[in-house]
């Protein structure tokens, strides 16, 4: 197959490739700025009443000390790790998985328990 700029000699050619890269790379970036600037971070996200009466149950059930909120996107891997979002609030049940791996911790996702690494919890 014969490409568009074959017919370029290579300098000219790796110029069309960098502009290319250059011009996409910059409509990465102001994509990348609107993305930040439309989306709240989790810390000033105001909770959905729906979250907000699974906080208020977690609280209950576990103390105010013990709720942590989620800081980027966890996807589970393994059989009891739990898949989160950003800015979700679970509680803290277990500071260590079963074999004792203190950056695994239990916690409880207002229903579903299950495994999240620690290091994407900050208290909340």
């Amino acid at each position: 197959p014969q490409m568009p700029h074959g017919h370029m000699p290579l300098p000219s050619f790796w110029k069309v490739v960098e502009d290319t890269l250059q011009q996409s790379n910059a409509q990465l970036r102001t994509f990348c700025q609107t993305f930040e600037t439309v989306t709240p971070s989790p810390v000033t996200q105001p909770l959905n009443p729906a979250e907000e009466r699974k906080v208020l149950s977690l609280v209950s059930k576990h103390g105010p000390d013990r709720l942590y909120q989620v800081t980027s996107n966890i996807s589970g891997s393994k059989d009891m790790d739990l898949t989160l979002l950003r800015g979700q609030i679970v509680a803290l049940l277990q500071s260590a998985d079963t074999k004792g791996n203190t950056s695994r911790w239990l916690v409880d996702a207002g229903g579903p328990r299950g495994f999240v690494p620690a290091a994407k919890l900050q208290p909340y």
